[in-house]
């Protein structure tokens, strides 16, 4: 979205390039790709961790727009890997907010910190874009699923409210509280709110409460109409308990936490049962276990 001259907001992230005042060579090179004169400004003496007045480095410039070879180039120059820019966001964040799996791996080799100190969160900018590959990265590098961001909303809120649920199916494998109620709303009302039943489906399955009310007084199946998918089901949900069958899975997932899918991939028992247990029918990685 466009919010004036030279900003605009990709997810959670309000990007405001510096002004070209005080902008370098070595920013606009970055910012556009240049290797070749990114290289030579670098050889030349260029200090690439420079900042504009909102402090803003080339490697933030190289990251939001997404250029692995610039972030590369600039990391072995010496660049901080974790300087912040006047709102608080890291390179790590922008290259999240691009959606560029490449560039966050340089980051993260390069020891970025997958926990910056808030308002900074480059889990809640990935749930935004729905690169379900970059979820799962920082998921395994230890991202906080319950890290709240300037909304006070966890990860699983953000991806739920933009209905991605491959990004929302990670998180909840990975342990995330699917009755979290931060700001007193729940995964489930953002679901509802954005009418997916696939979402809500996926919810309830991991144990979302249908019957949960928000600040406003107000259940999930108050922000759907009757007619619509989401609206039949969590109707549906509504007035058929979850079989035992559904309880006992939910219970054992609640009980191993974090580490379930580790946990139950180890475990001696049926491929089919414990597919069941990793809900592998929600699955859309070609890694999934069968």
């Amino acid at each position: 979205m466009f919010v004036g001259r030279g900003c605009f907001d990709r997810g959670l992230l309000r990007y405001c390039p510096g002004s070209w005042a005080d902008r370098t060579a070595l920013h606009e090179a970055a910012s556009q790709g240049r290797a070749l004169q990114l290289k030579q400004l670098i050889e030349s003496g260029a200090s690439v961790n420079m900042v504009t007045v909102d402090n803003i480095t080339a490697l933030h410039e190289a990251c939001i727009q997404a250029h692995p070879n610039c972030v590369r180039m600039l990391l072995e120059a010496g660049a901080q890997v974790d300087v912040r820019t006047i709102q608080g966001s890291t390179p790590l964040c922008h290259a999240c907010a691009a959606g560029s799996l490449a560039c966050v791996k340089l980051l993260l080799k390069r020891g970025a910190k997958v926990n910056p100190r808030p308002p900074a969160s480059p889990l809640h900018e990935s749930c935004t874009r729905g690169n379900v590959e970059i979820v799962r990265l920082l998921i395994t590098k230890g991202a906080e699923l319950e890290a709240c961001d300037t909304d006070h909303t966890p990860p699983l809120h953000t991806a739920c409210a933009k209905g991605h649920v491959d990004c929302a199916l990670e998180l909840l494998n990975a342990g995330a509280d699917v009755n979290s109620s931060k700001a007193e709303e729940t995964a489930l009302h953002h679901a509802a709110c954005g009418q997916t039943a696939d979402l809500i489906d996926l919810l309830v399955e991991f144990g979302g409460n249908t019957q949960a009310r928000d600040r406003h007084g107000c259940k999930p199946m108050d922000y759907t109409k009757p007619s619509t998918p989401a609206g039949t089901c969590l109707k549906a949900y509504g007035s058929t308990p979850l079989s035992l069958q559904q309880l006992c899975r939910i219970r054992m997932r609640t009980t191993v936490g974090r580490r379930g899918l580790e946990v139950i991939g180890q475990l001696d028992i049926s491929y089919i049962i414990r597919g069941y247990l990793q809900y592998t029918s929600y699955q859309t990685s070609p890694a999934a276990e069968l």
